[in-house]
């Protein structure tokens, strides 16, 4: 089991909380979210080409992959928006180094969502940040709060010890200013993590959770917001999106696990979702044409959802050009690419203005890069 790594800070609840789910291994935009009008894309995937009659439909252009099919009520409800042909300006088809650069936001020190919490008055408590997993993302690097664990287990001072934290809690009773305020809200944060695991949890509105890791991490964040602990930044990732064989075997677990646990999680919060938002993002796209093994090779374009309130949903936002004009791979290669029409800063921007970013800010969050927002926002 995974350390928990804490850094403390002050302050308190009722903050908007934002969720990063990222979909390791390149997802195939053109797989979750067919463009099933477009003649081009079942002349490049005919095996592997999303059909029209089991897509489910969303509008004169595009449907969802079926398995997505959890997700038509918040489109149609409003509460989900889709940029497709998006991604970054860098052409790397590495897992690794687009991951990187995705994450950091360019070339630059810190992770994105690390330098924009940088930005924001103090954090409140230890666990205003929370990276569900083994490991802190990059996303988070140089954040000022981030506590990494796999479970709400996972949060404890002195292996759950009481008279070790009643000492501790005894010690820095005894301090005053941001340290003193930093250690009371943390103790709290823990008498409150302790109340949690004192009894199961049940999902509210008649969700229910499946049993796997994605799921078992959306359940907890739920918890966390529920609970007021100040949950302000989250981050999860869903892996396994490499697709280069066997496609649609492969995206057909991962797509029922993205859909059925974010659907769970939205129907679970039912009115808290209006202060949450939920980021999905990948690191590149996939080969327009299908390959010889069943599946999909690193391609550019990809898609990118933004689920929760305030945002413009039903409807797709960003340029689309279909897939008559594409991106030639390069010399020796018949295979062609979704260009990248959307930059995912351009996406991320206004996400973070809701969650209390100032444009002023943005110079620090995203540098050296021209930001066009697009307009997710009423």
């Amino acid at each position: 089991m995974a350390t928990p790594q804490a850094i403390i800070t002050g302050n308190r609840d009722g903050r908007r909380t934002l969720i990063v789910v990222f979909q390791r291994g390149g997802a195939d935009g053109l797989a979750l979210v067919p463009p099933i009008e477009d003649d081009h894309y079942y002349r490049a995937r005919p095996r592997l080409g999303i059909k029209k009659d089991v897509a489910v439909r969303l509008d004169d252009r595009f449907g969802l992959h079926p398995n997505l099919r959890p997700l038509e009520a918040a489109w149609k409800d409003g509460d989900l928006a889709i940029v497709h042909a998006c991604g970054s300006e860098d052409p790397t088809r590495s897992h690794f180094e687009a991951q990187d650069l995705m994450e950091h936001g360019g070339l630059v020190a810190g992770g994105w969502l690390g330098r924009f919490l940088r930005t924001r008055p103090a954090l409140s408590g230890a666990l205003a940040c929370v990276a569900v997993g083994k490991a802190l993302p990059e996303c988070l690097l140089g954040a000022p709060s981030v506590t990494v664990m796999q479970s709400l287990n996972d949060f404890a001072l002195g292996g759950k010890s009481v008279g070790v934290r009643n000492q501790l809690e005894r010690l820095y009773a005894m301090e005053s200013g941001q340290l003193g305020t930093a250690a009371r809200d943390t103790f709290d944060a823990i008498r409150r993590i302790d109340a949690m695991r004192s009894e199961k949890y049940v999902p509210a509105y008649g969700a229910t959770y499946a049993t796997d890791e994605f799921s078992t991490g959306l359940q907890q964040l739920a918890q966390l917001i529920k609970a007021d602990v100040g949950l302000e930044a989250a981050s999860i990732d869903l892996d396994g999106w490499d697709s280069h064989f066997t496609q649609e075997t492969l995206l057909g677990s991962l797509t029922t696990r993205l859909a059925t646990g974010l659907a769970s999680f939205r129907q679970d919060l039912g009115e808290r979702m209006k202060t949450v938002t939920i980021v999905v993002m990948t690191e590149f796209g996939r080969t327009v044409q299908e390959n010889s093994a069943f599946g999909t090779d690193h391609g550019r374009g990809g898609a990118m959802f933004v689920l929760g309130g305030g945002v413009k949903g039903g409807r797709f936002h960003g340029e689309w050009r279909g897939l008559g004009q594409l991106e030639p791979r390069g010399v020796g290669s018949s295979y062609e690419d979704l260009p990248v029409l959307n930059n995912y800063r351009n996406v991320l921007a206004p996400v973070l203005v809701r969650h209390g970013g100032r444009t002023e800010d943005f110079a620090k969050v995203f540098p050296d890069f021209p930001l066009a927002p697009l307009p997710l926002y009423g």
